[in-house]
């Protein structure tokens, strides 16, 4: 049995965006939604907890695999008390005389994690484990490779994000419009 790799998973980002809208789930929460499921689905394939049935056609396997995390997702997400009871100002948590979220900041976090996603392969992968729960010390002996590789690795991923952000065609440059 072969999983499937990221490649392959991020390629069904369009029918998962679609099953989100068929279930009618507003189109303010899809991308996060999207995002829930992908990162969910790569999780429980890195754990070993995706075993299709050998006789299905893999790209039909992984699509019917999707289509129950994206149920469950959304049935978690119609349950919780976000949805059912919307907070409609600025700052809920925030006390008075505190400093609230500027929703500009979120958006640029977005912008941020769009462009990481941009990346090629090698340096998403990269990033994401410099962020994750390992160390890149731990992370690169258990793929096998040479942490100071690793390590030069993180530096030219590292360059390649800065690269992109720092792009004129991004909202990180002055002027530009969310």
């Amino acid at each position: 049995m072969v999983s499937p790799s990221i490649e392959a998973l991020w390629a069904e980002r369009p029918f998962v965006a679609l099953l989100l809208r068929s279930l009618r789930v507003p189109a303010r929460d899809r991308a996060d939604l999207l995002q829930t499921v992908l990162l969910g689905a790569w999780e429980a394939i890195r754990v070993c907890r995706y075993r299709p049935d050998p006789l299905r056609h893999p790209r039909h396997a992984v699509r019917a695999w999707l289509h129950g995390i994206v149920w469950r997702q959304v049935s978690h997400y119609r349950e919780s008390a976000y949805v059912r009871r919307a907070i409609l100002c600025g700052a809920p948590l925030a006390l008075d005389g505190q400093a609230h979220v500027e929703i500009e900041g979120e958006l640029l976090a977005r912008a941020a994690l769009r462009e990481v996603a941009a990346l090629s392969v090698g340096h998403r992968e990269v990033l994401l484990a410099a962020a994750g729960r390992l160390s890149l010390v731990a992370w690169a002996r258990a793929g096998g490779m040479n942490p100071h590789s690793a390590a030069s690795r993180l530096r030219c991923a590292r360059r390649a994000l800065a690269e992109r952000l720092a792009s004129p065609r991004l909202p990180f440059s002055e002027g530009a419009v969310l």
